[in-house]
């Protein structure tokens, strides 16, 4: 196994607790709700729940994917709970969110990989939070467009699908996953309704070079796509992939503007940035822009 290198001092974030953050706790377990804050270990986590926000992660902690960059657990996955929709929605009401980002573990188990409860679920949170805007952090559905449709016409006002890394490096990092196909959903959402607005994420410091992510950002402009996400890769644990390199601030600030200047409505990019990190901002960005094009 290659050496470790030593995370710089940008990176070493503290810990951030509060009444806030207890009182998102309490709330998770009363609706029996998991947040992807928790199982990919984010190092916003802290922050998110002491500003009263979280991603809400559906369908079980259990993934079907056998992706080598990510925290969350690998086994058998759960039955879907039929009231989860519900709960959701509550939860977002007595947290009183403007703004709320809902992701899932990949369900390639399930016939339609789980698009008709990311559907049933946007449609309970804005039947009881009318106001709120929902984003939907989604699995490339083994690419169907049928499944996808379903999700789409639920009228959530943001569909992330996440390429994560270059294509050179899929089949080391995402054995499972294509490069084309998630590239596909992102189209496929501007395709059919082209109100939504279209989110990818990408993250460095896995062992691609400045070449591919100016090629992944043309890739991701041809196919539509609004809002783009760039964050430093950070590995779980020993077992995990491991980071091949830290991207310098001054960096992320490059790939911010070169992205911004080929297209992009909107890129996050720091080195915490994450694909739901203050996702509001990305979505109103990207709407006034949108607006003035």
């Amino acid at each position: 196994m290659s050496e470790r290198i030593r995370k710089p001092e940008w990176l070493k974030a503290r810990a951030q607790m509060g009444e806030e953050h207890d009182r998102v706790r309490e709330l998770l377990e009363k609706y029996d709700l998991n947040t992807v804050c928790d199982e990919a270990n984010c190092p916003n986590r802290g922050e998110c729940f002491n500003l009263s926000t979280a991603t809400f992660m559906i369908m079980g902690k259990q993934c079907t994917r056998n992706c080598k960059f990510c925290a969350v657990s690998k086994y058998s996955p759960e039955l879907l709970n039929p009231a989860e929709p519900k709960n959701v929605a509550m939860g977002v009401k007595e947290l009183k969110l403007d703004y709320v980002v809902i992701t899932s573990v990949t369900r390639d188990d399930l016939p339609d990989g789980g698009a008709e409860h990311f559907a049933k679920t946007v449609r309970a949170i804005k039947e009881i939070n009318p106001n709120t805007k929902v984003e939907v952090l989604i699995p490339d559905l083994l690419g169907s467009r049928r499944d996808l449709k379903k999700i789409i016409d639920s009228k959530p006002d943001v569909i992330g699908h996440n390429v994560e890394t270059v294509p050179s490096l899929y089949k080391e990092i995402r054995p499972m996953a294509e490069y084309s196909r998630s590239l596909d959903v992102i189209k496929a959402v501007k395709e059919e309704d082209n109100n939504i607005i279209s989110k990818t994420g990408l993250m460095v410091g896995v062992g691609e070079t400045k070449g591919e992510v100016i090629k992944l950002f043309e890739d991701v402009v041809k196919v539509g796509c609004d809002i783009i996400t760039i964050g430093q890769y950070l590995a779980p644990s020993k077992e995990h992939y491991p980071v091949k390199e830290y991207i310098t601030p001054d960096q992320f600030d490059e790939y911010k503007k070169l992205a911004e200047d080929m297209g992009i409505l909107y890129a996050a990019s720091s080195p915490f940035t994450r694909s739901s990190h203050l996702a509001n901002e990305g979505y109103y960005a990207a709407k006034e822009k949108k607006r003035q094009i």
